[in-house]
This record gives structure tokens, sequence and C-alpha cells, in this order.
């Protein structure tokens, strides 16, 4: 970094030595924690222990051995991309209609342990593990607290949802996963150019240009687009990812800019700084989704490789474009189709079917699967039930609301940019949804929106706990507060563990578990 900005001052020693100026100090804000080693033996060792929860009985449940509810449609689809080699060609149930990345990641582990449970979800529960590690690190670089991020790790454990879609072989966890990752690269990105414009200031040229100083190749943004294009590979809906983080990497950057003194910061992050971020959180995505279908283009039997030949679709204008790309235009835009014409039907709507103003506080969740009789033996009574449903931790999930209320008023009444970078992250994965509400919609949609409600909940936890400054009646209150309402998350998710993991309980523990009449 020095290399890139530092210029020769013949005051070096004792520019080296004389504190930070308030513009330095505005630029800089909090340090990190000092305690790096605790930091990474809090995150592994909750990491652990969240792998550990992911992974227990990750076989169970199936249906005689076949896969539940929506995993029959991924789990044969990365069968088939094991099989030939990084591609589907289903064309007798040719239902091909998300991008290939995700079916690829699952494929690694019907690789590793076959065509079984164990085998289809153990890359979702690896990829629910690493999103508890992004979880505590994000919220202590967020936060500046390692006990803030160890609590972060404690509730991305215990929410439901994260907890179940950990151990379905379904999409959804891999967009969480990926959108997750992006995030965390633009705050590592924002802490480097603020860095960076700090050193422009302490060596007295940030104001030479009307727009700031060049702040050189920003690696961690290069990284964050390459996630979102992993994101966007997964499913189409990690577009809403590329323009909301590509809309808060701008804000950081004209943030940074103002703070560093810069006579005019919006026509400085114009200049200096929204072409290359379109090329990182545009191009590279895009680049990024083209290649998750290498093994697409490298067939010749994938499902419409050889579309535009076969349905002799005239050329026109695209006629210089390969045929491998107009085949994968018109397969995207049959896929599209299917997506827009996917819709509820009048008076008979899928029975778990829910819409998006019911998924903040997870009023509609949806039951993945259930056995009673004998196939459910074991519960100790004569009435046993076997169920597993994705139903987000109430302790959690019903403080959504005001969550999203006191971070939008911090975000705009007290300019947090910590609650304005968490409310775009959670945002992007709910508003999007109400642009078509006549389309069939699940609750596992709102998966990527669960990181962020971990850290969202974070943040407000950090302020009633306080500062040390404050006192220690005061501190010791917060405490309280905090270590009360961890505790309470934890034993809500203890208590809703048996229908999270398809435990055999009586009848009557099972509908003492139903605590809504939306959730039968």
């Amino acid at each position: 970094m020095t290399a890139l900005l530092s210029r020769p001052h013949p005051d070096d020693a004792v520019e080296s030595v004389r504190p930070p100026t308030d513009r330095e100090t505005t630029l800089l804000g909090r340090p990190m924690p000092t305690d790096r080693l605790r930091g990474w033996l809090v995150t592994l060792v909750l990491t652990v222990i969240g792998g550990i929860v992911r992974l227990q009985n990750l076989g169970f449940p199936t249906d005689k051995g076949a896969p539940v509810f929506d995993e029959k449609h991924y789990v044969p689809q990365a069968w088939q991309v094991l099989r030939n080699g990084g591609y589907e060609d289903n064309y007798g149930f040719e239902l091909v209609v998300h991008p290939p990345l995700a079916k690829q990641l699952i494929a690694v582990g019907e690789w590793l342990f076959g065509y079984n449970g164990w085998g289809w979800r153990f890359t979702a529960a690896l990829a629910g593990t690493v999103i508890i590690l992004l979880t505590i690190r994000i919220a202590r670089r967020l936060t500046r607290s390692t006990l803030l991020g160890g609590l972060a790790g404690v509730l991305v454990i215990c929410d439901g949802v994260l907890h179940v879609q950990s151990r379905m072989g379904m999409l959804d966890i891999f967009i969480a996963l990926f959108a997750l990752a992006a995030f965390a690269c633009l705050l590592i990105d924002r802490d480097q150019v603020r860095e960076r414009l700090a050193l422009a200031v302490r060596e007295g040229w940030a104001d030479e240009s009307l727009y700031g100083p060049k702040l050189g190749f920003r690696w961690w943004r290069f990284a964050g687009g390459l996630m979102i294009g992993c994101s966007f590979a997964i499913k189409w809906s990690g577009l809403y990812y590329i323009a909301a983080f590509g809309l808060l990497c701008v804000a950081f950057d004209v943030a940074a800019r103002r703070a560093a003194g810069v006579e005019h910061p919006w026509l400085g992050t114009l200049r200096r700084d929204v072409l290359p971020a379109l090329w990182a959180l545009l191009m590279i995505p895009f680049l990024i989704y083209l290649g998750s279908w290498w093994a697409w283009f490298a067939s010749e039997t994938a499902t419409d490789r050889n579309y535009v030949e076969i349905k002799n679709v005239a050329s026109g204008f695209f006629g210089w474009v390969p045929p491998a790309l107009r085949s994968l235009a018109d397969y995207s835009a049959n896929v599209l189709h299917f997506h827009e014409t996917l819709l509820t039907p009048k008076g008979d709507p899928h029975p778990w079917e829910s819409k998006p103003w019911t998924w903040p506080m997870g009023l509609r969740p949806m039951l993945y699967y259930i056995e009673t009789g004998e196939a459910a033996t074991g519960c100790g009574g004569q009435q046993c039930v076997r169920a597993t449903m994705l139903v987000g931790t109430p302790a959690m999930w019903w403080l959504a609301l005001p969550m999203l209320g006191w971070g939008i008023w911090r975000w705009i009444f007290r300019s947090d940019w910590r609650y304005a970078a968490v409310m775009v992250g959670y945002l992007a994965g709910l508003l999007p949804w109400f642009l078509n509400l006549d389309r069939q919609m699940y609750f596992f949609y709102a998966t990527p929106m669960a990181p962020f409600l971990v850290l969202g909940l974070t943040l407000v936890l950090g302020q009633v706990l306080g500062s040390a400054r404050r006192g220690f009646e005061r501190r010791g209150t917060g405490l309280l507060v905090v270590a009360l309402y961890i505790g309470l998350v934890v034993a809500n998710f203890a208590w809703l563990w048996p229908i999270l993991n398809g435990d055999s309980i009586t009848n009557d523990h099972w509908q003492s578990e139903l605590w809504l009449p939306s959730w039968r």
C-alpha cells in the first residue's frame, strides 16, 4: 500500500511520530481490536461447533432413500453433472432453470460420498459452516469487538433457516454464502481505501487534485466481484446483489473522499472509481457467470446446447455472435419465460407458498418432510411424528421489523454507515421479490437475508451493551440484557431442534411446536 501511494518527504521521521490529524482520525475510525489471536480462536471454535451442529445426522431425512422437497430437482441434476463432467442433459424432464454452479458444488459432495443424503447435502453443510465463520469476522469488523463477533456467531448457529438450509441439497444456501462473502470483501475494501486516503492526507497530497488521489488496484473489490459473480451463477437473483453492492461501494467511496477533504467527492468518485467499480462489480460477475457454463459450452449433448441449430433460429442482427452464445441466450430466454409464468394458480395455491411481506418475521414457514405412524416410531408414545420444517428462530426473526426500523433510522438520521451497509444487504434479499407478487414464492427464498438479520441484531446488541467508558453500572446492565437475550435465542433454538432435524416426537409435542396458526 505504501509503495503505491507514498512520495518522498523530507520530514518522514517527524511525520511518522506525530499524532493523527482530525481528518485522518475521521477516515480511519475506530481501529480493529488488537486481540487478533483471541479473535481467531473465538472464530474457529464457534465455527467448529457450528459445523458439528450442521453435520450431525446429515443423511436424514430422505424419502425412502430419495431426496425430499425441492431436493428432487437439484440432486438428480447434480448427479448428471457428476456423470457428464460438469453439465446437465435431462431432456426427459427439462426443468433445468437455474445456472449450473450450485449443482456443480452439490456434485462434489456426491462424488465424495455417493448418491445419498450425506452426498447431496455435504457441500450445503460446508457452505452453512463457512457462513458462520464469515458472519463472526464481519460482525467483528463492523463493531470492532471480538465479543460481539462471537455473539454473532452464536446467533447464526442458532438460526433455524440457516440450519435447515445447510442440511438440504438445494441452491439458496450457496447464494447466501457468496453474497455474504462479497459483502465481507467490500467491507475490507472500504477500510483499505480509507487507509490509503489517510496516508495521502498524512503526506499532504490528498488534495493536490480536485478529485482526490488515485487509489491503485483494489484487490478486495475485485474479490467482491468474483463472489457476486458466483452468487449470480447460483441463481439469477444474484443480479440484485450486483446492483445493491455496486451502489454501496460507490457510497463508500464518496464518503471516504469527502472525509479526506476532497473538494469534489462525487466528481472524484465518478472520475476515479466508478469505471473500475463497473469492471470489478459488473463485468467480472458476468464473466464468472459465463464461466460457470464451461462444461455446457464444451459439450454437444447438454440441455439446449445446440438450440439455435435444432430450432433453426434466425440469426438476424446477431449473426456475428457464435452459435453457442446465441443458444445460451435463447435457452436463458426460455428460462426467463418459465419464471415469469410460474404464477400462483388462482384458487389453488401451493399449500406452503408465501409472499415476501411474511418473510421478515417468518410467518409462513415450509414443511419439507413429515412422517407419522410406524415410520416415525421412537418418541416413546403411541402417536409419533418426524418432521423437518424450515422456520426462523422466533427470538430472532420476530425482531426483524424493529431491527429494520431502528437500522433505517440510524442510517438516515445518524449517518451510521454500519447499519446502512447491513440494511443494503438485507433489503437486497427482500425488496426485489415485491416486483412480481403474482409469482409463486416460498420462504426459502429468504435464506440470503438471514446472515444480514444476524448482523443487524448484533449491531443493536452492541448498542445495548454500551461502551466500557460509560461506567461499570451501565456496562453491567447492558451485559446482563445481552446475556439474557442470547440465552433466550439458544433456548428457542433448542426447543425447535426436533422439527428442524426430523427427530421423533409425540403428536402433542409436534402440536406445541407450531406456535402460530400460519405454521400449520
